[in-house]
């Protein structure tokens, strides 16, 4: 994670990561995706939410520790961060699964999803990676979020959290597929209207501390083949790192 980075992450809660992951990735997620969208998708369904990613396939595991990914999740959640959760949305014209509603903050303070700068060190709670399996163009939609709300000393107001009807301070998050958002879930966020003609296709993987769990149930090696050490690591549950530990 570069100066320009860690300072547009202080600054703004988030950052993008052009080509996050290359575009024979993108296809082999996308084709996985596709036999589950024909399988458990109705045809008439506009929006679609598929969780607990991990027993999809190579492609999906690898996704828990990608090249480009990693500096990032090192230097805002620390070495030994841990995976919390995954899921993927496609939208198809309109509300997401959560419908469009600015959600998360700084404020009131939640003990798992936080942001603090102290001594040098980024220490946040639960955050997000964001990938685009699919191009988000200006005007199409998707990923919205308010700028250094992360840092708020006061709630965002109830008002303005209507995404059909975005407030001023909202800022649009584009990028073609194969890029990333990163985000600490202190920030102010949350998904616009689809427009496109095309499926909005993000998947989510989110990471905590590891210590923290927000999800109630922990992501599992078990079952999956072809994990590396540190993919094991990665899905540790909550804990302190403690040498003596069993680990699963």
């Amino acid at each position: 994670m570069n100066d320009h980075d860690r300072y547009l992450f202080d600054l703004q809660g988030y950052v993008t990561i052009p080509d996050a992951i290359d575009t024979d990735t993108v296809a082999a997620l996308n084709e996985i995706l596709d036999r589950k969208i024909a399988k458990e998708t109705p045809a008439d369904a506009t929006t679609h939410r598929f969780v607990s990613l991990l027993d999809w396939g190579q492609p999906y595991i690898d996704l828990l520790d990608p090249p480009k990914i990693v500096p990032y999740l090192d230097a805002i959640l620390g070495p030994k961060f841990r995976l919390d959760h995954t899921y993927l949305d496609i939208i198809r014209g309109g509300l997401s699964p959560i419908g469009a509603t600015l959600h998360g903050g700084a404020m009131p303070f939640n003990p798992v999803q936080y942001f603090h700068y102290s001594n040098g060190e980024f220490h946040n709670g639960l955050s997000v990676v964001a990938f685009n399996l699919a191009d988000v163009n200006p005007g199409d939609g998707g990923f919205a979020c308010v700028p250094g709300s992360h840092k708020s000393n006061l709630p965002f107001p109830d008002d303005w959290k209507d995404l059909t009807n975005e407030h001023d301070s909202v800022k649009r998050v584009t990028g073609p597929a194969g890029t990333a958002i990163i985000f600490t879930e202190a920030l102010t966020h949350g998904p616009l209207p689809w427009t496109a003609n095309h499926e909005r296709r993000t998947i989510f993987y989110k990471y905590s501390p590891n210590p923290l769990a927000w999800w109630g149930e922990y992501p599992t090696p078990a079952g999956l083949e072809g994990l590396t050490e540190r993919q094991r690591e990665v899905l540790e549950g909550p804990n302190a790192r403690y040498p003596e530990r069993r680990i699963r």
